[in-house]
């Protein structure tokens, strides 16, 4: 299982929302690259980066950032926000990107997100964003009436390298993850899925684990090891271990 730290980016600098609020955000860094390394020296395995002015403006706002991000890591880095076309997956790939999770497009344009994974096998990732079980959009300032478990089971395809499942209501909150949603969406698929969204520290870590039988294939981690309740090294370590 991985253990991915994320670097979120509003006006080039790492920030951290509570359950995708674009008003109340906590800046951790004007220096994002550094702070990818940082996680990067302590072991992880992959980056995750969310474009959050990408989000809301419908395309991708911070490629220089994100460019110099993946020139700065020997690690791939999977990036989220602002993708809605095909042209606009391919210039994020063209940045150094190695995998770019669609969610917006994937809600409101399946058919396109589709044929996004048939021209790029295994460099595509589903996001699948809930609020109450229905999926939003828009960077989460949208509800849709769509159910999260049968907007992934659309994409329970090969070539689909991932699903990304974050619970936006745990998002930044310290709250623990959803296990009882994410657990229902492993059993729907048979595509990896990677949790977001409430880790806290190494409790929860350790129910993260005990998903693996099940699908669980990683989960992304923030504002607990930005605050220092969760302790990222000692995170891949047990992820390594088990």
């Amino acid at each position: 299982m991985e253990a991915i730290p994320a670097v979120d980016l509003k006006g080039g600098r790492c920030v951290r929302l509570r359950q995708g609020r674009m008003d109340d955000e906590t800046v951790f860094s004007d220096d994002p690259v550094a702070m990818a390394k940082r996680w990067a020296d302590l072991g992880a395995q992959r980056l995750h980066v969310v474009d959050l002015d990408g989000a809301v403006q419908g395309r991708p706002a911070n490629a220089a950032v994100i460019a110099a991000i993946c020139r700065a890591l020997e690690i791939p880095v999977q990036l989220g926000g602002g993708v809605r076309d095909l042209a606009g997956l391919t210039a994020t790939l063209e940045l150094g990107v190695d995998r770019v999770i669609l969610g917006t497009l994937a809600a409101r344009q399946p058919e396109v997100a589709l044929e996004a994974v048939e021209r790029f096998p295994g460099r595509v990732v589903i996001g699948i964003d809930a609020r109450d079980g229905k999926v939003a959009v828009s960077g989460w300032l949208e509800t849709s009436e769509l159910d999260y478990l049968e907007a992934a089971k659309r994409f329970d395809a090969p070539g689909v390298a991932a699903i990304v499942f974050t619970d936006i209501s745990r998002d930044g909150m310290h709250s623990g993850p959803n296990l009882e949603s994410t657990a229902r969406l492993c059993a729907h698929v048979s595509r990896p899925v990677i949790a977001a969204g409430g880790v806290h520290d190494m409790a929860d870590v350790r129910r993260m684990l005990a998903m693996a039988p099940l699908g669980l294939a990683g989960f992304i981690t923030g504002r607990a090891i930005y605050e220092g309740s969760l302790d990222l090294a000692e995170a891949l370590a047990a992820c390594a271990a088990a």
